[in-house]
């Protein structure tokens, strides 16, 4: 969290779609991090929001492996699947998982900066989406109308706080707000 507020002042938000869509200014990066499924009221709010020219950042997990202090049922509990494929479908992503793979920690190269992955998804584009992919489809980058949404397929980044870690997520941040 202190990497986040690093970078400017954090708003939390309970919910994307207040009475008048989502509650933030366009020039804001909304970051989201292995966030509950969207309501379809909420994905309208995103979806408009991005495409007004909003910036957003989204780790979309498969296969979560952090450890989470708070119990299932508990809100503040990161979703162990992530459960998006509304809103990435009609970005025109599809959020895949290779049950193959090893349950162990590895780095992957995005632009440059290390990125720490684990059980890590891929992100497939459709034909007529506004995205491309990156480090062997672990990153989409979308254009959506004026706006710009950045996924990654892992969120084995925040699994601990050390400096390589910290300097991976600012690297994104700084992306995804360009």
């Amino acid at each position: 969290m202190r990497t986040v507020e690093e970078q400017g002042r954090v708003v939390p938000l309970d919910s994307l779609a207040g009475r008048r869509g989502l509650p933030l200014p366009q020039d804001a990066l909304l970051v989201l991090i292995q966030p509950r499924p969207l309501t379809p009221d909420e994905n309208v709010a995103l979806d408009t929001w991005v495409r007004a020219g909003g910036h957003v950042l989204l780790f979309a997990d498969p296969m979560l492996t952090v450890h989470s202090a708070f119990a299932l049922g508990d809100p503040r509990r990161p979703q162990d699947v992530a459960m998006l494929s509304p809103i990435l479908d009609h970005w025109g992503l599809s959020l895949e998982f290779d049950d193959t793979q090893r349950n162990e920690e590895r780095y992957q190269q995005v632009r440059g900066t290390s990125i720490p992955v684990n059980l890590r998804g891929q992100l497939r584009v459709s034909p007529a989406g506004a995205c491309r992919t990156e480090a062997t489809k672990l990153l989409a980058d979308c254009r959506i109308g004026k706006g710009r949404a950045v996924v990654i397929a892992d969120a084995a980044l925040f699994d601990g706080e050390d400096a390589g870690r910290v300097g991976a997520f600012r690297a994104l941040i700084s992306l995804a707000a360009s």
